[in-house]
C-alpha cells in the first residue's frame, strides 16, 4: 500500500521541516533560557526545603517531617536526572523533526 501511495505521489515525497518565522528564534531562545534557569532554581529550592524538613523533623522530634524531607530530596534528584536524560531520549526518538 505504501508503494502505491509513493507511486501516485511522483516517487519521492519532499521532506517538510518546521521552521520558526523570521526573527522569532532569538525570542524563543531567550524564553527557553529563562525556563531552563527557572527549573534549575526550583531544583535548588526543593533541595533546601527538603533539608529544612529533615532538620526540623529531627529538632522537633517529628519523624514524619524528616521522612518527608528525605523523600523530597530523593525526588528532586530523580527529577534532576530525568531533566538531563529525557530531552536526549526525545531527540533520539523524534530525530531531526522533519516529516
Amino acid at each position: 500500500m505504501t508503494a502505491s501511495i509513493l507511486a501516485r505521489a511522483g516517487g519521492v515525497l519532499p521532506m517538510v521541516c518546521p521552521v520558526a518565522p523570521p526573527g522569532a528564534e532569538a525570542y524563543a531562545d531567550k524564553i527557553t533560557g529563562y525556563v531552563l534557569w527557572g527549573v534549575i532554581i526550583l531544583f535548588g529550592v526543593g533541595v533546601i526545603i527538603g533539608i529544612g524538613a529533615i532538620v526540623a523533623g529531627r529538632v522537633f522530634s517529628m519523624p514524619h517531617a524528616s521522612k518527608a524531607g528525605v523523600v523530597s530530596v530523593v525526588v528532586v534528584f530523580i527529577a534532576a536526572v530525568a531533566y538531563m536524560v529525557v530531552p536526549s531520549m526525545l531527540d533520539g526518538i523524534t530525530g531531526s523533526g522533519c516529516i
